[in-house]
């Protein structure tokens, strides 16, 4: 990697600002739980969240000294994210934007950081709503086009390319009917979706929220599990079905034998974002907005009945147990997460954003 500015440093825990203006100051705050940056360090790997309500990507590892660290970057509104050996796709309001690490093994980046990942590559889509993304074996993405009720992937030439579309919807129109939202891929290949509804008017999906979602499956376009609230973050490990039962806080599994949903644990907050350390999953909670989407879900009622607050960020549970053990919690600045995602192998990593000045000034060479 060469970097023209040598003397380039990476603040580990500074919001970027959004332009070159003087922003008013917002605070943002990480509070994890007792030993956590310990048994992360363990995990030799680190984390990256989507924030769709601030347009940053945020990165959570440690550091030489085993230390927590922070840092983030802006990228729009961002949502799906999916990574892979070099680096990760995440959707943004009007691109699909794919991130290399271009360090090589062993080579220390700007900050001492093991991972750096700058935009090597981007999709102009136009605002589909992108939600949940996969990567297929080719190493292209492909997304959950919300807006036109489908999985697509992107296209040289046009806006997307369709490839799938459920049963009940007659036709592809921008008009989030079902607001099909979340993808788990299964062998390099999408094997389920995640709908709020079955509904195939426009923006019918609202009338569904406390208990018209549903999960499908890819390859028959049968509906494997019903009956759910506001379903998302599908995900396939360990030969199990994994689901958010959004609207009601909890993280279960799909028994595919009986076509139910098995609830593993209640999480206090909004559940979107799924990703997986062995047998430790890794949640996302956001805190509820009082608005028409989240208002008058079982979510309000459970969180009332355990007297407990909403929160936002990440809880760690035991695939085994159901208990939680460790917490990542956020304040302030961040309230709503959407997607989380492992780098494996990578301990600190930093990222350059898609309008940064230093995109100028990192060069690398393909040798």
């Amino acid at each position: 990697m060469f970097d023209r500015k040598t003397s380039a440093t990476i603040p580990p825990q500074t919001p970027e600002p959004a332009s070159n203006e003087t922003a008013p100051e917002v605070k943002f705050s990480v509070d994890i739980s007792r030993g956590f940056s310990k048994w992360l360090a363990g995990q030799n790997a680190s984390l990256v969240l989507t924030t769709y309500q601030v347009g940053k990507i945020i990165f959570f590892g440690t550091d030489k000294a085993g230390e927590f660290w922070t840092f983030n970057r802006n990228v729009g509104r961002c949502l799906g994210l999916a990574t892979d050996a070099t680096g990760f796709w995440v959707s943004s309001d009007t691109q699909l934007y794919r991130f290399s690490n271009v360090l090589k093994p062993g080579e220390r980046g700007p900050g001492d950081t093991d991972g750096f990942y700058t935009p090597r590559l981007s999709y102009f889509t136009g605002d589909l709503d992108i939600h949940d993304v996969g990567i297929d074996p080719a190493g292209q993405p492909v997304f959950a086009n919300t807006l036109f009720n489908c999985l697509a992937k992107p296209s040289a030439t046009h806006s997307f390319t369709p490839v799938w579309t459920p049963r009940f919807i007659s036709r592809l129109a921008a008009e989030d009917r079902c607001h099909l939202n979340g993808l788990a891929m299964k062998d390099g290949q999408p094997a389920y979706v995640t709908a709020v509804s079955t509904s195939d008017v426009y923006d019918g999906w609202r009338d569904h929220r406390r208990g018209g979602g549903v999960v499908i499956d890819v390859a028959s376009g049968d509906i494997v599990c019903s009956g759910l609230s506001m379903p998302h973050s599908p995900r396939w490990h360990n030969g199990r079905l994994w689901v958010h039962n959004s609207g009601t806080g909890e993280f279960g599994s799909v028994n595919l034998t009986t076509r139910t949903f098995e609830p593993l644990a209640f999480c206090p907050g909004y559940l979107r974002g799924l990703s997986f350390m062995g047998d430790v999953a890794v949640v996302g909670l956001s805190m509820p907005r009082g608005n028409k989407t989240f208002s008058g879900l079982a979510l309000q009622e459970r969180l009332a009945e355990k007297q407990i607050a909403p929160r936002a960020g990440l809880y760690f549970i035991d695939l085994k147990t159901g208990d939680t053990l460790h917490s990542v919690i956020l304040g302030g600045l961040v309230t709503e997460l959407y997607d989380v995602a492992v780098i494996k192998g990578v301990r600190q990593p930093a990222a350059l954003g898609p309008t940064s000045e230093e995109v100028r000034r990192t060069l690398s060479i393909d040798v």
